[in-house]
């Protein structure tokens, strides 16, 4: 025997709703809530017609009632009791009869005078009762709810006609009523729901469309086309939901191209020390080259480029994973930046540079020190690394709303106004005068950015009034236990 699902009802809406495409389950919520809104509607107008038309059959025998009473009192009149009547239902219903008026002297048409009490069958249902509310002719069935109207003789009480009003319509004219009533709705119903499935026809056509596109889109980006773009065509939410993915695509392809530049510059930079390393440690062996100082030297130089490479990527991966470590506490960065300034300065004078760092005595700031000097370290190799010889490099520093604004001015070359808003992003580097050819893989400036944003700081790139790069950094002042107050 095949084995029977655990949730028929689960298993069934799972099969034909969450499985279903998006089609579907749009022609499934239209059906739903037209059915809803039939039955919604219909169960009203029945409600209101039964309730309308009982309590309308209700008042046309009220009616009736009042204008056989003054006939009923009469007869009593002349009979002095009810026994005339008893018994005699032909007496009965010449009382209920309406009264004949004339209209402008004309003779009422020949035949039964009808009124749409005698039609609904309210005379039907009217009964006499004595003065004791015994029964004495008509509707024998007098329940409690029955509406009485005395009937007077000389202030005196002699009868009661008894009205039983309608509690449900079960004519065979209301029953075709009813079934006619039924085949409406079905056709309503039959009508809706073509309705629906033509609307939903249409609405594909002009929803469905854009989002099968960029559906087949992101299957292709999934599967690494990062090229593959979506038209856009309007701008509502999936106009928008098509921008956003060729936002997402372009910066994607544009990953993908940095990684791969990245991948050839690390494997270059790597190659080329691990190279004359190679080279200088097998003539060393062979004894073309003699382990003199300036051999040992020479080795070191490469090992120590191996090292900052090596370092870079490692802090450029902590900081994009979010661990890397600060140590903060309050410092002065004046002490800092003097000695980054001695450590550089011979550096530059050797390459013919010239450094100048304009610093006020003190800068308090909460922060990490080391992380503070990695940056300068950094902003002070790439000027001396790119900086034409004969140029020259300036540091000036001041206070400006609680925040340390540092720029760092270098001279020719400059950068391009393209790649200036790009110079921090991580695998970038400015191919032209400021490339490998000068060191460096590119990481540098991108670490720097980590560190200021650790710090709630910013920096950022512009052309320098001396012709090569101004980089500028900004630092919140003050320490901790004076809330930003230097």
């Amino acid at each position: 025997m095949p084995k029977l699902p655990a949730n028929p009802i689960a298993d069934l809406t799972d099969r034909f709703f969450y499985r279903a495409n998006i089609r579907l389950k749009l022609f499934y919520a239209m059906l739903a809530l037209i059915v809803v809104l039939i039955v919604a509607i219909n169960g009203a107008g029945h409600y209101i017609f039964t309730r309308d038309f009982l309590g309308y059959l209700n008042e046309q025998a009220q009616q009736r009632m009042e204008d056989m009473v003054p006939r009923v009192e009469q007869a009593y009149r002349e009979h002095g009791s009810w026994e005339f009547i008893r018994g005699n239902p032909r007496t009965w219903f010449e009382l209920m009869k309406p009264a004949i008026v004339e209209h402008n002297g004309a003779a009422p048409a020949p035949g039964p005078i009808l009124t749409p009490s005698d039609l609904t069958g309210a005379t039907l249902r009217f009964s006499l009762l004595d003065a004791n509310r015994k029964f004495v002719i008509g509707y024998p069935n007098v329940g409690p709810d029955a509406r009485l109207r005395p009937l007077l003789q000389d202030d005196t009480i002699v009868g009661w006609i008894a009205q039983t009003p309608f509690e449900n319509v079960i004519g065979a004219v209301d029953l075709r009523f009813q079934q006619s009533q039924f085949l409406a709705q079905i056709i309503i119903a039959v009508v809706a729901i073509m309705l629906a499935a033509f609307m939903v026809v249409r609405i594909s056509g002009v929803l469905m469309k854009p989002l099968a596109r960029v559906a087949r889109a992101t299957h292709r980006l999934a599967g690494g086309d990062y090229a593959i773009r979506v038209e856009v065509e309007s701008g509502d939410e999936v106009g928008r939901l098509a921008q956003d993915f060729n936002q997402l695509a372009m910066t994607l392809e544009r990953n993908e191209k940095l990684r791969r530049e990245f991948m050839a510059d690390v494997s270059h930079e790597l190659r080329t020390p691990l190279g004359i390393l190679n080279g200088q440690l097998e003539a060393l062996e062979d004894g073309v080259l003699q382990p003199d100082e300036q051999t040992i030297r020479s080795l070191k130089s490469e090992v120590d480029h191996l090292n900052k490479l090596v370092g870079d990527l490692y802090d450029l991966s902590l900081a994009d994973a979010g661990a890397l470590a600060y140590r903060k506490a309050d410092i002065d960065l004046a002490p800092l930046l003097r000695d980054a300034v001695q450590i550089y300065e011979e550096r530059f004078r050797k390459r013919g540079l010239a450094l100048t760092a304009h610093l006020p005595g003190t800068m308090p700031a909460h922060a990490d020190g080391a992380r503070l000097q990695q940056l300068f370290n950094n902003l002070f190799e790439n000027s001396l690394r790119y900086t034409d010889r004969d140029g020259r490099m300036e540091l000036h520093c001041r206070l400006d709303q609680q925040q340390w604004i540092l720029r760092f001015d270098d001279s020719e070359p400059g950068v391009d106004a393209a790649a200036l808003a790009r110079l921090f992003e991580r695998f970038f580097r400015v191919e032209a005068s400021r490339n490998r050819a000068s060191g460096g893989a590119g990481l540098g400036l991108a670490i720097c950015r980590r560190i200021v944003e650790a710090h709630q700081g910013t920096i950022s790139a512009q052309a320098s009034p001396l012709g090569g790069l101004r980089v500028t950094v900004t630092l919140p002042a003050g320490f901790a236990d004076q809330k930003g107050q230097p």
